[in-house]
């Protein structure tokens, strides 16, 4: 039997991130994980991605480290700017929110790329969705578009052989209701992901910023309970 063909997944230890690699490997791929130490306020999610990784028996995960805290721009990098919490409109707020990383995906996608060319794998997973509440630019298809584009031109393997290495981006089209439902159709265990921005040292969930109110509400409309743990009081 021909082994398993590889694709890299960034792999963030959130809901989403975890349904897409599910489905990597549902498609028939042997998921490559890469995941990210970029001074994230919620660093607590890099050992869910590891707990994440071992349930999918992923044999190969990469941890990158890149600082992007002395740039700033973002509640996410910068202490100074605290997460947005208690948004009691129900609806996404105007604009592009604070916790918007500057040119986060590109840089990921970029170390993706290098990942794919030396596995070799002429495929990558990212787990962005456009219907979020987030607004975020480099989670729309026109970028996932315009990456592929640049991916086409940038590699060794597309000069020499015509190589092309495709971004997927299964989730962007989603509901976050349809993606628990993928996700758990595929065997997830979503009491291993963290999706919090401001978590609690143990890993608790704040339960009022945006991420935990989207993903409350996707569990809600799925019919299911949501297994992580958040704070109380």
């Amino acid at each position: 039997m021909a082994a398993a063909p590889k694709a890299a997944v960034l792999l963030s230890g959130g809901l989403d991130s975890a349904t897409c690699l599910a489905i990597a490997r549902d498609q028939g791929f042997e998921p490559c994980a890469l995941s990210f130490r970029y001074g994230q306020r919620h660093a607590v999610e890099l050992a869910a991605a590891r707990r994440i990784a071992r349930s999918f028996e992923v044999t190969r995960h990469e941890f990158v480290d890149i600082d992007l805290r002395p740039f700033g721009g973002s509640a996410l990098t910068d202490a100074a700017i605290p997460v947005p919490k208690d948004n009691q409109s129900g609806r996404p707020q105007a604009g592009i929110p604070v916790t918007y990383v500057p040119a986060r995906n590109t840089i990921f996608l970029s170390f993706a790329l290098a990942f794919a060319e030396v596995l070799p794998a002429d495929d990558i997973f990212i787990g962005v969705n456009a219907l979020d509440y987030s607004g975020y630019p480099d989670c729309r298809p026109d970028y996932v578009a315009a990456f592929q584009a640049l991916a086409d031109l940038a590699t060794r393997a597309a000069a020499e052989n015509g190589r092309r290495i495709t971004i997927h981006a299964p989730l962007i089209a989603m509901t976050k209701a349809r993606i628990i439902a993928t996700g758990q159709a595929l065997g997830v265990d979503y009491g291993l992901t963290v999706s919090c921005y401001d978590p609690g040292s143990g890993g608790e969930a704040c339960g009022r910023c945006d991420a935990c109110a989207l993903r409350l509400a996707g569990f809600a409309e799925a019919g299911l309970r949501d297994p992580a743990t958040y704070m109380t009081g």
